[in-house]
């Protein structure tokens, strides 16, 4: 590879790194050429995309970003390092928990390694489970419009279920007036 060719992929990558609040790193060595392209195929259909890119670009390409990724340069980017972009925070740790679920027990590749979202690090495969029952935004949104919308409706039925308590005690004095 050319030095033109690295610093065209570092400046991808950068680029990519500052658009993309969410970003994971996987090993998928090990896995056979099938396998590979069944994972890269799901990738898709999610809308997730998975970038094979050398360990020393992507720190270069880290490098140029205003997050310190030094905890994450010192334990994740060794060895085989695959990029998974993603516009909601949990969609690729759903997506590895899935195929990790299809492929079989013991057969957990590709293994995460370390995540950014939202220039928080996630690093160790025992994140994971934490990451994929995160709440995307839109989900967040949606449960505090709901929280937000509960009270006005108590309120309302209990106004409405108190007119008509007092429209019923209100009959019943009147026909024992007459």
């Amino acid at each position: 590879m050319t030095k033109e060719q690295k610093a065209q992929i570092i400046e991808d990558l950068s680029q990519k790194f500052s658009t993309k609040n969410y970003f994971y790193i996987t090993d998928a060595s090990g896995l056979s050429v099938e396998k590979i392209n069944k994972f890269r195929k799901l990738c898709y259909k999610k809308g997730i995309e998975y970038q094979v890119v050398k360990n020393s670009l992507i720190k270069k390409a880290l490098a140029n970003l205003n997050t310190d990724y030094t905890p994450f340069n010192q334990s994740v980017l060794k060895g085989f390092s695959g990029i998974l972009f993603a516009d909601a925070g949990n969609a690729p740790a759903k997506l590895l928990k899935e195929f990790h679920k299809e492929a079989g027990k013991g057969n957990e590749r590709p293994v995460f390694k370390g995540a950014s979202i939202d220039g928080g690090l996630f690093i160790g495969a025992d994140n994971l489970d934490i990451l994929s029952n995160l709440k995307s935004k839109n989900e967040l949104i949606g449960d505090i419009i709901g929280l937000l919308q509960s009270p006005a409706k108590n309120v309302v039925s209990a106004l409405q279920s108190g007119g008509n308590k007092l429209a019923g005690i209100v009959k019943t004095l009147s026909e024992k007036a007459e």
